[in-house]
């Protein structure tokens, strides 16, 4: 299993981000090939400190980092990929790795 996860920092204007993520970015994500399984945090995203500067994660699964490769380099995932500036005006950064259980 692999999988992408993507952090958001806070936007400026919250309702317009979950608003622009549930109706047009998340139906992008769904049609992404290869995409097994897409989980979004819910609620805040705290440190052991306390809150932290992300407003969301989003975790897509897929099952290796080829597919998500594959996956990103596909019309669906390139317009995903380009809807983010639409949205995420406080940023996003993604990591990529394969799993392993233990």
């Amino acid at each position: 299993m692999a999988q992408l996860v993507v952090s958001y920092g806070t936007p400026s204007d919250p309702a317009a981000f979950d608003r622009h993520y549930s109706e047009i970015h998340v139906p992008l994500a769904r049609a992404i090939p290869g995409l097994l399984r897409f989980e979004t945090s819910r609620g805040p995203v705290l440190t052991p400190d306390g809150p932290s500067g992300v407003y969301m994660i989003a975790i897509l699964h897929f099952d290796t980092l080829g597919d998500i490769a594959a996956a990103f380099g596909s019309p669906e995932g390139q317009a995903a990929a380009a809807d983010v500036p639409n949205f995420a005006r406080g940023g996003a950064s993604m990591l990529m790795y394969d799993t392993v259980t233990i």
